[in-house]
């Protein structure tokens, strides 16, 4: 974890004053960084017969990949409204200042389907909330959550369902 944790760029002031964003391009970008990256997510879920991975709009979709290409499950995008191009289901979530909204594929997962939810960082975790709602209301086996990088000091996962098993590469 050092290695990646070496090849994560922090950028003062974004998106927003007062902010401290831990940018993962640096890592993305480095070959042995990515590497390590896809070989830890796929440990944590080899044997669990995950056949799908949702990941999140839009750096999930690099981990989220990743993660399904060495698991040899599927990969479902979460996107936001207009960027699919079949019938999907949404979910609607608070923000800071005002709400967003999430979409999947009607189709995209089955109740015969072992479900990882995938995203970057996990921050407040509102945007992972409503994703895992929207899985869940299609009714999977089983879900679980996971990120490269949590922010422990924003308590997202008190957003998140109890319900979920939620595992971190990297906690800050």
């Amino acid at each position: 974890m050092e290695y990646i944790k070496s090849h994560i760029r922090d950028v003062q002031d974004f998106p927003s004053k007062g902010i401290l964003f831990k940018d993962l391009t640096t890592a993305f970008k480095d070959p042995r960084a990515l590497h390590i990256i896809g070989w830890d997510l796929s440990q944590m879920y080899r044997d669990k017969g995950v056949t799908k991975v949702v990941g999140i709009e839009s750096r999930g979709f690099i981990g989220g990949s990743i993660l399904a290409y060495e698991i040899g499950a599927g990969f479902v995008p979460a996107r936001k409204p207009g960027k699919l191009p079949a019938d999907t289901i949404r979910e609607e979530y608070a923000k800071e200042y005002g709400t967003d909204v999430i979409e999947i594929h009607r189709d995209a997962i089955t109740p015969d389907d072992i479900v990882v939810l995938h995203d970057d960082v996990l921050a407040t975790g509102g945007t992972m909330a409503a994703a895992y709602k929207l899985v869940k209301s299609l009714n999977p086996k089983k879900i679980y959550i996971n990120f490269i990088i949590e922010l422990s000091a924003l308590n997202g996962r008190a957003n998140l369902p109890e319900d979920a098993e939620v595992t971190s590469l990297i906690v800050y």
